[in-house]
């Protein structure tokens, strides 16, 4: 490959070496000595002649390393995004239209965390994402969530996504296609002038199992697609169009994530899901890429290199953003977040899902949810109805769980479901099972608790974490990040991208045959714009 000369001694020291992949922006020049024969790196400087005196033999020549191009470049042009990261959709609007906003501005996607919200709350936000950001081709989106116990509220918020122009949305707990989700994936299709397909609405599927991913990857059943025609919520061509596109073009395959999560290593789930993208793709004959994205975990340099190591077009981030300071969520919660360790995490019954036995995860530490949530299912599942609980068992539900009277307690959620969904009261009062589940209300005040801040109830703070949350935490220590206050979700996605990048430089000059140092995959926050 011909020499390299330059003004600088090569590094074949480690502590040099791992110096060297810092400088991701600068073209490296692997070169060999060639009295020991061992590889060393450099920057700068430039190719020779081999046969130029004092040149140094080149045994590769590695390019600048830009952390936006880690990922996909389909997806970075798709999206309308420098850098193939994104901020996931933490739900009660704790990804709020401010994180979005600051992710967009800075060359990131964000989706708004619509979740648990009404759709008149839902469509306020997306009015001030359209006015700040703008709509077609915009670098944001909201959440679509799975609700088996609110299909008219997950409906009309997918209704409103296609009548305000939302372009990217992120469905989000589905355990199978429902119409709403199907509605909106195809709404708009068409053949351009071209005679190329133009899909109009986006969207990304975040599943943990194959066998949703299936769905997602696949054409939506005929029989839904008819049905949706029949209803006049899709056009005949729009069906006949959706008969040969899958679902979902972008897939996050999340791992052990905070919130809603089968708790799954990230490396064996991804492989098995893009096996089965390739099997589908070439059965189906796409040719449009189905691309597939990494979330749970995330949190390190580490670990985003990891990801785009194992194929990922796109990286997604939960748990450590809520600890931002743009998060929705109340300061001392925010506190709690960034003291997490590793294994401060534990698994309690999810409100959404309470009856079906769903759990999700959340913060051990500092917090008494999940226990009190456990006792409350345990409840619900060892008696059939309220009057049946013993009288001990019920005082210590009302002084423990539910702070109130259990007549106290049914009365403000009568009246809460009385204006969201009415017949969730009328069922309730003709069948006393239904009225007994409609108590998960405590799981769903408890996160509004550590929303608002409400100290009075900070020991039942529910608290959406995964295991990311504390591995930030050790990786922030002793830097600028481990203020609270300093955690911008700019400058966390800034710092895990440029260290993912150093980290794969690494990696490069280990391929490359050089002796690379422990340190050299360690790179500490610094501020960044």
């Amino acid at each position: 490959m011909g020499g390299w000369t330059g003004p600088v001694t090569p590094a074949f020291v480690p502590s040099e070496v791992a110096q060297v992949a810092q400088l991701i922006r600068q073209t490296v020049f692997v070169v060999v000595d060639p009295k020991t024969g061992r590889r060393g790196v450099v920057a700068g400087g430039c190719a020779a002649e081999a046969t130029e005196p004092g040149a140094w033999r080149i045994a590769g020549v590695l390019p600048p390393l830009f952390p936006e191009w880690l990922g996909d470049r389909n997806f970075t042009e798709t999206h309308g995004v420098r850098f193939p990261y994104v901020a996931g959709e933490m739900a009660n609007g704790i990804a709020t239209t401010t994180m979005v906003i600051e992710m967009a501005r800075n060359g990131y996607l964000g989706f708004f965390g619509a979740a648990g919200l009404s759709a008149d709350r839902v469509g306020v936000a997306i009015d001030e994402l359209t006015a700040a950001l703008g709509r077609d081709g915009s670098p944001w989106g909201s959440n679509l969530i799975h609700s088996p116990n609110e299909p008219a509220l997950e409906d009309a918020v997918a209704a409103l996504y296609l009548a305000r122009g939302v372009r990217k949305v992120s469905a989000s707990a589905y355990m199978s296609l429902t119409p709403a989700i199907v509605r909106y994936a195809y709404s708009g299709v068409r053949v351009d002038p071209t005679g190329s397909i133009d899909r109009p609405n986006m969207v990304f599927a975040k599943v943990s199992r194959p066998e949703v991913a299936r769905q997602f990857l696949e054409p939506a059943p005929p029989a839904m697609l008819a049905a949706l025609v029949a209803d006049g919520r899709l056009t005949p061509d729009e069906a006949r169009l959706a008969a040969d596109l899958p679902v979902a073009e972008d897939i996050t395959v999340e791992s052990d994530s905070g919130g809603h999560t089968d708790n799954r290593p990230l490396a064996p789930l991804f492989a098995s899901i893009a096996a089965l993208r390739d099997e589908i793709t070439a059965a189906r004959g796409y040719r449009r890429p189905v691309r597939l994205g990494a979330a749970g975990g995330i949190g390190t340099p580490q670990a985003v290199a990891a990801a785009f190591a194992l194929g990922a077009s796109y990286v997604l981030t939960g748990s450590i953003n809520q600890a931002c300071v743009e998060a929705g969520i109340a300061a001392d919660a925010r506190a709690m977040l960034a003291t997490a360790e590793i294994a401060d995490v534990t698994m309690a019954p999810a409100a959404d899902m309470f009856e079906l036995g769903v759990s999700l995860q959340v913060l051990k530490r500092g917090t008494m949810f999940a226990s009190r949530a456990r006792k409350l299912y345990q409840l619900y599942r060892a008696y059939p109805d309220l009057e049946a609980i013993p009288p001990d068992a019920r005082a210590g539900l009302e002084k423990q769980i539910l702070g109130a009277s259990v007549d106290d307690v049914w009365a403000t959620t009568r009246e809460f479901w009385s204006v969201r969904d009415p017949d969730q009261v009328v069922r309730a009062e003709a069948d006393p099972r239904h009225r007994m589940a409609l108590f998960r209300s405590y799981l769903g005040l408890s996160s509004r608790w550590s929303i608002d801040g409400q100290s009075d109830r900070r020991t039942d703070y529910q608290i959406w974490c995964g295991p990311a949350m504390g591995a930030f935490n050790a990786w922030a220590a002793g830097s600028f990040l481990a203020d609270p206050a300093h955690r911008t979700v700019t400058q966390v996605a800034n710092n895990l991208m440029e260290g993912a990048a150093v980290l794969t430089r690494a990696q490069q000059f280990r391929t490359f045959g050089v002796a690379v140092p422990p340190e050299a995959f360690t790179y500490r926050p610094r501020p960044l714009r």
